[in-house]
């Protein structure tokens, strides 16, 4: 059942042709008035929007650089201030018994009794801070000769307090002090 249908009359074939061409015509305007990515002008807008957004996130890329590397710098720097001046935990006791023992041979200050205590630092699992109280007698000249030399320590040492009562009929001092000092653990490394 098929059908051949044969346009025999060129009126016809005129006018379907006419109809044609009008309607690419029409496709053609549309095209030119409403392009498919829009017109030149929003085009434009679009690329200027665009360039200004890649400037800000250029900028806060270059700041977001900057605070990178101040906080590689930070963590650097507290390295080394921690592995300079925290002690390490198996050398800690020795170290401080023989730089308090120094102090005092140096400042010619008799050492008397003293102890040792270590608490770990609330908020770290690889620092405790080790407290030492240590009693001394001398003269004042002696005490000052003694904390000068416990400040020129290559070691974090703190005089938490230190108390000085003279010993009757004498110049001499009875001292008591508490230090403090950081001690890192070595099985964990310094972070």
């Amino acid at each position: 059942m098929r059908r051949s249908f044969k346009i025999r009359d060129p009126q016809t074939v005129v006018r379907v042709a006419l109809g044609v061409l009008l309607a690419a015509n029409l496709i053609a305007v549309g095209l030119v008035l409403f392009p498919p990515g829009g017109s030149a002008e929003d085009l434009e807008r679009q690329r200027a929007s665009l360039l200004a957004e890649l400037k800000t996130r250029q900028t806060l890329l270059d700041r977001t650089r900057q605070h990178a590397a101040a906080v590689d710098k930070g963590r650097s720097e507290g390295d080394q201030f921690q592995s300079g001046y925290f002690l390490s935990s198996r050398t800690a006791f020795s170290s401080v018994l023989s730089e308090l023992e120094a102090a005092a041979g140096q400042s010619k200050i008799k050492q008397r009794e003293r102890g040792f205590s270590t608490e770990p630092i609330e908020g770290s699992d690889a620092l405790s801070m080790m407290s030492i109280t240590a009693a001394y007698e001398g003269t004042y000249g002696d005490l000052m000769h003694f904390v000068h030399e416990l400040d020129r320590s290559p070691n974090l040492l703190i005089i938490e307090s230190l108390t000085a009562a003279p010993l009757a009929n004498s110049t001499t001092l009875t001292v008591s002090m508490k230090l403090d000092t950081f001690v890192r653990d070595e099985g964990t490394p310094a972070p």
